[in-house]
C-alpha cells in the first residue's frame, strides 16, 4: 500500500529521499536562468548560503539541511539584516535565507537592497503560518524564493535548487493564497496611484527602490522634514503603518523597479 504523503517541517530532518511528494512547488522562469548555472551551483562544494534568522534552533537545523546533499551548502550565518548584508557585500555569497520579520533593516528593504547592489545574489524569505500575508505581498517585490517554515521538505529543496538556477520559487501554501487574493480582489489598474499627488508617488516609488530619506531628499531638492511629511502624507492616504508596508505598497503598484 503506497504511504500517505504528508507535510514536514524543515527542521525534522534532512533526508529528502525519504519523502514523497505532498505538495507543489510553483517555479517562476527567470532572466537570471541559464543551462549551466544549477550545475555550477550545485558542485560537490555547493554554494555559499548565508542564513539570516533570529532563531537559533532553526539556524542550526537549516544549515544542517542546506549544508547536506542535495545541495552540499557552505554555511554562513547572521542573527540580523545589517550583519547579512555586510556578509553579502564581501562577495563570497551565493544565496541569502531570510525570515520576513527580521530587523534592523526590513527583510523586503533588504531584498532591495541586494538587487540593487548584489543583483546575482538571490534571496529566500522564510516565514512562520501567521506571515502568510506578509509573504504573499512579498511577491510583488525582488524576492527570489518564498516559504513559510512549515514547508514540505521536497518542495523546499526542488524550490533551492530552481533559485540557484536563476528562477523564481514559491511555497504550495502561499501560492494557494495568491490565487485566493485574485479570485477574491480581481485588479483594476493602479487604483492607489491616483491618490497620490506627483510628488507623493515619486518618493513612494524611491521607498520601494529602498532609498534613504536623506537620498530621497538629496534627489528632490528638498529638506528631510519635508520628505517626512510627504511620507506622512502617503502613509495616511493609502493606510499603510510602516516603511515596509510602503515599500511592498509601491511593488505592487510596479513602482520599485530599478
Amino acid at each position: 500500500m503506497a504511504s500517505r504523503a504528508t507535510r514536514t517541517s524543515i527542521p525534522l530532518t534532512r533526508n529528502a529521499a525519504a519523502h514523497t511528494f505532498a505538495s507543489i512547488v510553483v517555479v517562476v522562469p527567470g532572466p537570471r536562468a541559464g543551462p549551466d548555472r544549477l550545475g555550477d551551483s550545485l558542485t560537490a562544494a555547493g554554494p555559499t548560503v548565508l542564513l539570516i534568522d533570529r532563531q537559533p534552533l532553526f539556524l542550526a537545523a537549516l544549515a544542517s539541511l542546506l549544508s547536506a546533499p542535495p545541495v552540499r551548502a557552505r554555511i554562513e550565518t547572521a542573527h540580523d539584516t545589517q550583519a547579512g548584508l555586510e556578509t553579502v557585500l564581501k562577495g563570497d555569497v551565493q544565496l541569502v535565507f531570510c525570515e520576513v520579520r527580521a530587523q534592523p533593516i526590513p527583510a523586503v528593504e533588504l531584498a532591495q537592497r541586494l538587487h540593487n547592489l548584489s543583483p546575482r545574489v538571490p534571496m529566500i524569505l522564510l516565514g512562520e503560518s501567521e506571515d502568510e500575508n506578509l509573504m504573499a505581498s512579498a511577491l510583488h517585490t525582488n524576492v527570489a524564493g518564498l516559504f513559510t517554515k512549515d514547508a514540505a521538505l521536497d518542495e523546499f529543496l526542488v524550490g533551492v535548487r530552481a533559485v540557484l538556477s536563476g528562477h523564481r520559487a514559491i511555497g504550495s501554501k502561499l501560492m494557494g493564497m495568491v490565487l485566493d487574493r485574485l479570485n477574491n480582489h480581481p485588479t483594476h489598474g493602479r487604483g492607489p496611484a491616483g491618490q497620490l499627488s506627483p510628488t507623493e508617488l515619486d518618493i513612494l516609488t524611491m521607498i520601494g527602490q529602498a532609498k534613504s530619506i536623506p537620498a530621497i531628499a538629496a534627489s528632490r531638492g528638498i529638506s528631510h522634514k519635508t520628505v517626512r511629511n510627504h511620507l506622512a502624507n502617503i502613509y495616511r492616504k493609502l493606510d499603510l503603518r510602516s516603511r515596509t508596508e510602503a515599500m511592498l505598497c509601491a511593488a505592487r503598484m510596479g513602482l520599485a523597479s530599478s
